[in-house]
C-alpha cells in the first residue's frame, strides 16, 4: 500500500497513532515532534507490549490531518532519537486516560527494586534513598511474583510525588549496595493503601513515627544487613563473636590450630567449625566486642601458613553465645574446666582431646616446610621491615 492509498482509506481522528518509537519515549519527546502542527491536549506514551507506541490528541481534527499529510508525502521520516517513527490516524477520537490504581497519586509508593535479592538491598538503605525527598512515616517490604518490592509511606501526596518522579528508573548508588551486585532500578507506583500497619520493627519493616513499637529482636538479629553511616556507607554491628571464612586451604586447620592463632589477641572461649557452601567457616567466641574488634583488624585477610595458604576472611557474627560440644574434633569450649583435670577423672572421650601437642601442629610435612620457624607453621609479626621473623621464641603467632 502506497502512502498516498494509506492516507486516505484511513479514517481522519484528531488522534494520531505513533509506531516504532524508542524505548521508554517521554511525552516531552513526542511534543516537540508534533507541536509545530498544532494545540496539543493529550498524550499517551509507552503502549503496547513493547513500550514503543503512543498516542497523540490535537485540539482540531485539521491539525491532525496537517501532520499525517505531512509525513506521508515527505521525503524525510519523522524521528526520535535517531529512529524513525511510524504515524497514522488512531481508531479512537479521543484519549480517555483510564487510570489504574498505580497511576492514582498517594502517599504511599510501591517500589519494586529490580536486578537484586531481598537481603541485597537493607532497609536502611531504602530509608536513605527516600529520606532525601522528605520524612518517610512507614516502610514495609516483602516478595512477590514482580520480585522484592517495599511500600514506602510520606506525610503528604506532593512528597511521595516529587519521591517518585526523582527516583522511578533510577538506580540506587553502588556504594549502597554489595560488591557483587552490579546495580539496582527502582520502579514506582502509587499504592492504595494510605497508612501502613505496621505491628513490629525488624529487618522487613519499620514505622518510624512509633518510638515505642516492640521491637522484633529475632528478626532484626536475623537480618544480617549492615547498618549505615552517617556519610551513608555500610557499617558493620560488631559482635563478640567472629566469623572466619577460611580461604585457599591447602592443610587442614584444626579448633587448636585457630585456639592458638586467636588467643593472640586475648582469651578464646569457644570455637565452633563447620562446612558451608563447600567452604570451611568458624565462628570464634571472646568475651567482649573490643577484644573481637581487635583480632578482627589483626587478622583480616592474613594468612595462617606462609604462601598464602588458609587465608581468613573475618566478618561479625549476628550470635553472641555459641552452644558448642565441649570437646571434639570440631568445636571447643574454653570456658569448661581444665581439660587435664579431666582427664585426671578419666571423663570419656577427653583423653585425646587433650593429649600433648608440639608446636600446635602434627603434621609433619608441613612441619619442615617452617623449619625456619622452630618448626612452627605460623608466621610470626616481624619487627624488621625486610619481613624477616625472629628467631627467638615467646611470640604469638601469626599470619603473612
Amino acid at each position: 500500500m502506497s502512502s498516498s492509498q494509506f492516507r486516505y482509506t484511513q479514517t481522519p481522528s484528531k488522534v494520531v497513532h505513533l509506531r516504532n518509537l524508542p524505548w521508554e519515549c517521554v511525552e516531552e519527546e513526542l511534543i516537540d515532534l508534533c507541536k509545530r502542527f498544532g494545540k496539543i491536549v493529550n498524550t499517551k506514551t509507552n503502549v503496547g507490549a513493547n513500550r514503543n507506541q503512543a498516542f497523540v490528541e490535537f485540539a482540531d481534527l485539521n491539525q491532525a490531518i496537517s501532520m499525517v499529510s505531512y509525513y506521508a508525502s515527505s521525503s524525510e521520516p519523522a524521528q526520535i532519537r535517531g529512529k524513525t517513527v511510524y504515524i497514522q490516524y488512531s481508531n479512537r477520537h479521543e484519549i480517555v486516560n483510564n487510570q489504574s490504581p498505580g497511576d492514582v497519586p498517594g502517599n504511599v509508593l510501591l517500589v519494586t527494586f529490580e536486578g537484586v535479592e531481598s537481603h541485597e538491598v537493607s532497609i536502611d538503605v531504602i530509608h536513605l534513598v527516600f529520606s532525601a525527598f522528605g520524612f518517610v512515616h512507614k516502610i514495609a517490604t516483602f516478595e512477590k511474583a514482580a520480585g522484592f518490592q517495599a511500600l514506602v509511606q510520606f506525610t503528604d501526596v506532593e512528597t511521595a510525588s516529587a519521591a517518585r518522579s526523582a527516583l522511578d528508573g533510577r538506580s540506587i548508588p553502588k556504594y549502597l549496595l554489595p560488591e557483587h551486585v552490579a546495580s539496582c532500578n527502582l520502579r514506582m507506583s502509587y499504592s492504595a493503601h494510605t497508612d501502613l500497619n505496621i505491628k513490629f520493627q525488624s529487618h522487613r519493616s519499620r514505622d518510624y513515627t512509633n518510638p515505642y513499637l516492640p521491637v522484633n529482636h529475632t528478626a532484626m538479629d536475623g537480618s544480617m544487613q549492615p547498618a549505615l553511616g552517617a556519610d551513608g556507607k555500610k557499617v558493620e554491628t560488631q559482635s563478640n563473636v567472629l566469623l572466619a571464612l577460611i580461604e585457599n586451604m591447602q592443610y587442614a586447620v584444626t579448633v587448636d590450630v585457630l585456639h592458638t592463632v586467636f588467643s593472640a589477641y586475648g582469651t578464646v572461649q569457644k570455637i565452633a567449625i563447620f562446612e558451608k557452601n563447600g567452604s570451611t567457616q568458624a565462628l570464634i567466641q571472646y568475651s567482649d566486642i573490643a577484644t573481637a574488634a581487635i583480632a578482627k583488624e589483626a587478622l583480616e585477610g592474613h594468612c595462617i601458613y606462609d604462601g598464602g595458604y588458609c587465608k581468613l576472611r573475618l566478618s561479625y557474627s549476628r550470635h553472641t553465645d555459641l552452644n558448642v560440644k565441649a570437646f571434639s574434633d570440631k568445636s571447643r569450649d574454653y570456658t569448661l574446666p581444665d581439660l587435664s583435670l579431666l582427664v585426671g577423672q578419666n571423663v570419656p572421650g577427653v583423653a585425646e582431646a587433650s593429649a600433648p601437642t608440639t608446636g600446635g601442629w602434627q603434621n609433619g610435612q608441613v612441619q619442615s616446610q617452617y623449619a625456619g620457624y622452630g618448626g612452627s607453621p605460623y608466621m610470626y609479626p616481624s619487627a624488621d621491615p625486610t619481613g624477616a621473623s625472629p628467631s627467638s621464641g615467646g611470640h604469638p603467632p601469626y599470619y603473612g
